[in-house]
C-alpha cells in the first residue's frame, strides 16, 4: 500500500458526522414522548437479567452478594446513562452510540461501535427469547401440556438420558416463534409496538410487586450466610472477584438504556425527553433489581440456583401461594415479550442508521411507504436472531451481550469527553454535571467489568469485530455517504 493510499484511508477513517446538522427523518415518524421512552427503557431492561440471570450470577459467581453486583452495575450504568443523555440532545438521530461515535471519534470508530451494537441487540434478543421459552415450557407443564424437550432446547443442552447416554436438544422452536411474531408486529409500526409494550410492562411490574410482597414473609435469614461466599481459588467464583464477574454478567440487565437512545429520531422532543427517559427508567429498574434480588436470594439458597435459568419459579415454590405460581409464570412470559420487542426495535434502528449513512447496502436504509418502518432490517434480524435462539444456550448468549453493552458505554463516555474539547461552545440541552469526572468514572467502571468477563467472551467479541472490519473495508469505506459529500477524503484505488 503506497503512501497516498494509506493517507486516504486514514482521512476516511477519521471523517466525522457534523454535530448539530439537520436530521433526515428518512420516513420515521416522531410519535414518542417521555412516558413512552421510560416504558421502552423499563420494558427492555427488566427481563432476563432479573428473572433468569439473577440465579445464574448468584449461583455461580456472587452468592447473596449478587445484590452488590446489581448495585455496581447500576452505578456504572448511571455514569453512561448521563453521557447518553448529553449526546442524545446534541445528536437526535436514530443509531444511538453508533451516531455518537461517528460524530465524535470518526467513521471507523462509528462503524466498530455500530457493528458491536448489532451483536449486542441481536444476541440479547436471542438470550431473552431462550429464557421466555423455558418459562413457557414450565407453564405448559403445569397445565398438563407436554411438548418434546428436544424441540425446546439447543443442541448444546442435555434434556435427558437414554440408554445411559445424554440426549441433547435439537432446536428451540418456541424461541424462534416469539422472535418471528414480534418482528412482524414491529414491521407494522412504532405506535402499535409502543402500545403493546406499555401493556406488558404493566403486567411485568405487577408480577414483580406480587413476588416481593408474597415472598418477604418466607425469607430464610440463613440463606444470606455467608453473604459473600469465600473465593474457591478460581477468579470469578465467589469472593470479590465473583461479585465483579457477576456485575459484568448482570450488566446485561441494563440493556434498556441503549434501546431508548436508538429511537431518538422517533421522539417528539429528543433533547428534553431523552434524558428523562434514560434516567427515569434507570431509577425505576435499579430499585426493582436490588429489592427483587434481595427477596430471591432469601427464598432460595444460592447453591440451588446454579444453572437455574428460571429461579423465580423455584422461589415461588418456597411459598404456600399455589395460585400465584401459574400467574407469576404467565406474567413473566408476558414481561419477556417487552424485552424482546425493544431489543429487536433497537437492532433494526442501528442497522437502519448505518445503511442511511451508506456503510451498509441501501435496502436496509429504506422505510415502508405506509408503515414507516425499516422492513428489510426487521426481516434480516428476524432470521439471524432466530437462528441464534434456536441453537445457542442462554449462558453464552448473555456473556456475549454484556461485553457488547460495556464496550458501547465506554465509547459513549469517550465521545462526551472528545466533544467537550472539540466543540465546547456547542449548545447542549442536557449537560453531564461535574466536568470530566462522570465520563471518566463511566469508562473505568465499565472497563473493570469487561476485564472480569472470561477469555472466551473476549475472543468472540474480537472475532466479531474482525468480521466487521472486513465488511467495512470491502463495502462501507467506499460507499460512505459522507465520503461522497467530501470526495477529497475518500480513499483512492
Amino acid at each position: 500500500m503506497n503512501t497516498n493510499r494509506r493517507a486516504g484511508l486514514l482521512r476516511a477513517w477519521l471523517r466525522r458526522l457534523p454535530v448539530g446538522a439537520p436530521t433526515d427523518d428518512a420516513g420515521l415518524k416522531r410519535v414518542l414522548g417521555p412516558a413512552s421512552l421510560m416504558a421502552l427503557g423499563v420494558g427492555a431492561t427488566i427481563g432476563a437479567g432479573l428473572f433468569s440471570l439473577t440465579g445464574i450470577a448468584a449461583g455461580s459467581n456472587a452468592g447473596p452478594a449478587v445484590i452488590i453486583s446489581f448495585a455496581l452495575a447500576a452505578i456504572a450504568c448511571a455514569f453512561a446513562g448521563l453521557c447518553y443523555g448529553e449526546l442524545a440532545g446534541m445528536l437526535p438521530a436514530a443509531g444511538s452510540a453508533y451516531v455518537y461515535a461517528y460524530a465524535s471519534l470518526g467513521e471507523l470508530m462509528g462503524w466498530i461501535i455500530g457493528w458491536d451494537l448489532v451483536l449486542e441487540y441481536t444476541v440479547g434478543a436471542s438470550a431473552v427469547s431462550v429464557s421466555w421459552a423455558r418459562y413457557m415450557r414450565s407453564l405448559l407443564d403445569e397445565w398438563g401440556i407436554h411438548l418434546s424437550p428436544r424441540l425446546m432446547a439447543s443442541p448444546f443442552e442435555v434434556v435427558g438420558m437414554a440408554d445411559g447416554q445424554p440426549v441433547h436438544g435439537l432446536a428451540n422452536l418456541p424461541a424462534v416463534f416469539v422472535i418471528m411474531a414480534l418482528s412482524l408486529l414491529l414491521m407494522r409500526g412504532i405506535s402499535e409496538s409502543a402500545r403493546m409494550n406499555a401493556i406488558v410492562v404493566a403486567i411485568k411490574l405487577t408480577v414483580i410487586v406480587a413476588v416481593i410482597a408474597c415472598g418477604l414473609p418466607y425469607i430464610r435469614v440463613e440463606n444470606y450466610t455467608p453473604f459473600i461466599p469465600p473465593n474457591t481459588g478460581e477468579f470469578g467464583h465467589y469472593g470479590i472477584s465473583g461479585i465483579l464477574r457477576a456485575a459484568g454478567t448482570v450488566f446485561f440487565a441494563y440493556l434498556g438504556f441503549d434501546a431508548v437512545s436508538t429511537v431518538a429520531q422517533e421522539t417528539r422532543n429528543p433533547g428534553r425527553d431523552m434524558p428523562i427517559g434514560l434516567m427515569g427508567s434507570l431509577a425505576i429498574c435499579t430499585v426493582v433489581y436490588i429489592t427483587f434480588s434481595f427477596v430471591l436470594t432469601g427464598l432460595v439458597n444460592y447453591h440451588d440456583m446454579i444453572g437455574d435459568a428460571a429461579p423465580v419459579a423455584t422461589a415461588i415454590d418456597q411459598t404456600p401461594f399455589g395460585w400465584l405460581k401459574a400467574a407469576v409464570k404467565l406474567g413473566i412470559i408476558c414481561g419477556f415479550l417487552s424485552v424482546i420487542l425493544v431489543l429487536l426495535l433497537g437492532q433494526s434502528r442501528i442497522f437502519f442508521a448505518m445503511a442511511r449513512d451508506g456503510l451498509l447496502p441501501p435496502m436496509f436504509g429504506r422505510t415502508h411507504h405506509n408503515w414507516g418502518t425499516p422492513v428489510a432490517c426487521h426481516l434480516f434480524f428476524m432470521a439471524v436472531t432466530g437462528v441464534l435462539a434456536a441453537f445457542l444456550p442462554i449462558e453464552q448468549l448473555a456473556h456475549m451481550t454484556s461485553i457488547g453493552t460495556l464496550l458501547a458505554f465506554v465509547i459513549v463516555c469517550v465521545g462526551v469527553m472528545v466533544l467537550r474539547v472539540r466543540e465546547p461552545d456547542r449548545p447542549r440541552v442536557f449537560r453531564v454535571p461535574g466536568g470530566m469526572v462522570i465520563p471518566v468514572a463511566g469508562i473505568l467502571s465499565c472497563l473493570v467489568m469487561m476485564v472480569s468477563l472470561d477469555a472466551l467472551t473476549w475472543l468472540r467479541l474480537v472475532g466479531w469485530l474482525v468480521i466487521g472490519l472486513v465488511v467495512y473495508g470491502i463495502y462501507g469505506v467506499r460507499h460512505s455517504r459522507l465520503g461522497k459529500v467530501m470526495p477529497a477524503m475518500r480513499p483512492k484505488d
